[in-house]
């Protein structure tokens, strides 16, 4: 049965408007394949002020795909997002992303990546975004 949305944030007490957002370096590449403007496309989705967030993990992996990556490093370094510290050593970013939400449920996670959102889901309370037929 289709349930409505505003239940499941009555679930999750932490979240609301402005919604904090952690991008995933796939997410940034879809976007940018699909041509999307990603913070208009985000408040579009959610109706509400969107923080985009990105962990240093996540900026670690899009400097490392090099040159052919460089529109995405520059979405990354945008001033509309929000960078988050990274206190572990050398982790995978998916790893990174999943530790962070496990620990503060108040973002919702942005990917485009199957295996991420099938671990995300495992956690109770934590919404997923992502990019399906270029919206």
């Amino acid at each position: 049965p289709q349930h409505p949305s505003c239940l499941f944030f009555q679930y999750n007490t932490q979240l609301g408007p402005p919604y904090h957002i952690l991008v995933d370096t796939n997410f940034i590449n879809f976007s940018i394949k699909a041509k999307l403007d990603l913070v208009q496309s985000m408040m579009d989705c959610l109706y509400a002020k969107c923080i985009p967030c990105i962990t240093d993990c996540v900026m670690g992996e899009i400097e490392k795909l090099g040159q052919k990556y460089r529109v995405a490093l520059r979405i990354a370094k945008d001033p509309r997002f929000e960078r988050l510290p990274c206190m572990h050593k050398g982790t995978y970013a998916d790893d990174c992303l999943v530790q962070r939400v496990t620990q503060h449920k108040c973002y919702i996670v942005a990917t485009v990546d199957k295996e991420l959102k099938r671990r995300i889901r495992k956690i109770p309370g934590v919404p997923i975004m992502y990019i399906s037929r270029h919206r």
